[in-house]
């Protein structure tokens, strides 16, 4: 029996060479704000093509469109590849693989877990978890593959063998009714590579998720994380945010050295009037890290954006911080990270 290769889950802010969009284009989903919609993966997709070659997951028929949206948006064709893989929906994050390097070498393979639609919310997803293989199949790269539930957005590694998650998604019964916590960590460690995970608990109000940590929890260098805090007690937010950052005061790197947790407020509540979320799933924590940027949802709020414009800045001191305008995005209950996957550099820089 051969053994599995040794792997390890580079940090976001480790070289990169691409990233993931899966393109949106059912009306039925957007409530006729899909053209709107598509100007706003336009925006994000120039703000990425400075940095890394934006590659799209769409069908065949979608392409002629796609490549109208990229150019109009200020793009040149050698700034984007388009793939023949169609999906179901826009989260590419969710849907979409982990890339992992293999210890010996740097070189790059792919963690395909089984994708639900966060628990059998939204019908259908055959598409959308078909996506990990095409995309191994296009890039020839191997693909390792998990009988784990698991979206891309529930986890956050420091690259360093440090992974945090929630216990209200990767615990839910919806996900993985069969599988223990130890379990989960064991499929954890194997797939990724991981040494250690830290459990929070649940996630904002308006989440269709479950309670991803990448609305919540993000690491911003091996030893350091932003946290969403919310300061007004009567929000939906106040109790779940604050039982997280009271359990983050223990979190620790793998060689047990500590992790300075530095403040992310939150946006002002974010409505919609006639739609099925009380409160949209808005948070500044929904950025991307993707080489010399860091691309930043903003919510139209000026004072409230450009205070955590300000903080990420301290953290990212030496990348350009960029806000993206993401209400378009949160009306469906996520925003940059959540429909960007990265695809890292091959190499052994980070081994």
């Amino acid at each position: 029996m051969n053994k599995e290769p040794d792997v390890r889950w580079p940090a976001e802010w480790e070289p990169q060479d691409a990233v993931w969009l899966s393109w949106p284009h059912r009306r039925d989903l957007w409530q006729g704000g899909l053209d709107e919609l598509q100007q706003t993966y336009g925006s994000v997709a120039a703000a990425i093509a400075p940095h890394a070659l934006v590659c799209v997951n769409a069908a065949a028929p979608l392409h002629p469109g796609v490549r109208q949206a990229m150019l109009a948006s200020g793009m040149s064709e050698e700034q984007f590849r388009l793939f023949n893989h169609p999906t179901n929906d826009v989260w590419c994050r969710d849907h979409g693989p982990v890339f992992v390097q293999d210890v010996k070498d740097g070189s790059l393979m792919l963690a395909d877990w089984q994708f639900n639609a966060w628990g059998g919310k939204f019908a259908p997803w055959d598409l959308d978890n078909g996506v990990p293989a095409l995309i191994g199949a296009a890039l020839g790269l191997p693909v390792r593959s998990s009988s784990l539930i698991l979206e891309g957005g529930a986890i956050e590694g420091n690259g360093d063998g440090l992974l945090v998650t929630t216990e209200s998604v990767l615990l839910n019964p919806n996900r993985n009714p069969d599988w223990s916590r130890a379990m989960i960590e064991e499929e954890l460690k194997r797939m990724l590579g991981v040494r250690a995970v830290f459990w929070l608990g649940s996630g904002i109000e308006g989440d269709d998720t479950d309670g991803h940590i990448d609305d919540m929890v993000r690491f911003v260098c091996r030893d350091a994380v932003v946290s969403i805090v919310e300061t007004d007690s009567s929000s939906p937010h106040y109790r779940a945010l604050a039982e997280n950052n009271e359990r983050l005061q223990d979190l620790r790197c793998v060689d047990g050295s500590g992790v300075e947790v530095i403040p992310l407020p939150m946006p002002d509540p974010l409505h919609a009037e006639d739609w099925r979320l009380d409160q949209l799933p808005a948070s500044y924590a929904n950025f991307l890290i993707v080489n010399e940027a860091v691309i930043v949802p903003v919510f139209n709020q000026p004072r409230n954006d450009d205070r955590a414009l300000g903080i990420l800045r301290e953290c990212f001191s030496g990348k350009q911080v960029i806000g993206v305008d993401a209400r378009k995005l949160v009306l469906e209950g996520g925003a940059i990270h959540c429909i960007t996957q990265q695809q890292p550099r091959p190499g052994k820089e980070g081994l």
